[in-house]
């Protein structure tokens, strides 16, 4: 069995909107990316949100750790670790190669506009974690 490790962040900015990727494949999703050399998982969260849009972030505890495990295809286990983080920077611009949408939304709207049951469950459990910051 083969095993992959990608790397992201649920972002909120200061009005507590989280930001949300379309992916070119179509699904909505946090940024992530996968772990390039010896990168740390925040070094890796923090390139990916950057490259996919343009976006710089702070990841202030990383006791804000989430992990989800899913099969992307046959013979493949994928582990995901997503931070808590702030935005440092405002201005999105999308990759282009991977990205066809960027947004900042409210919960209500994230809740909505998720594709996946897992990353809904991140979001609930990351803007409860939220209020600790």
């Amino acid at each position: 069995m083969l095993e992959e490790k990608s790397c992201g962040a649920i972002v909120y900015n200061s009005e507590n909107k989280v930001l949300i990727v379309q992916h070119n494949a179509g699904h909505w999703d946090f940024p992530k990316g996968h772990v390039e050399n010896n990168e740390t998982e925040i070094e890796t969260a923090t390139r990916e949100v950057k490259e996919e849009t343009n976006i710089d972030i702070v990841i202030p505890d990383n006791n804000y750790r989430y992990e989800i495990h899913y099969c992307p295809k046959e013979n493949v286990n994928k582990t995901v670790v997503f931070f808590l983080a702030k935005n440092s920077s405002d201005e999105t611009v999308k990759q282009d190669a991977e990205i066809s949408n960027i947004g900042w939304y409210s919960y209500k709207e994230a809740m909505e506009i998720l594709t996946y049951n897992d990353a809904k469950k991140l979001l609930e459990k990351s803007y409860n974690d939220l209020k600790n910051l």
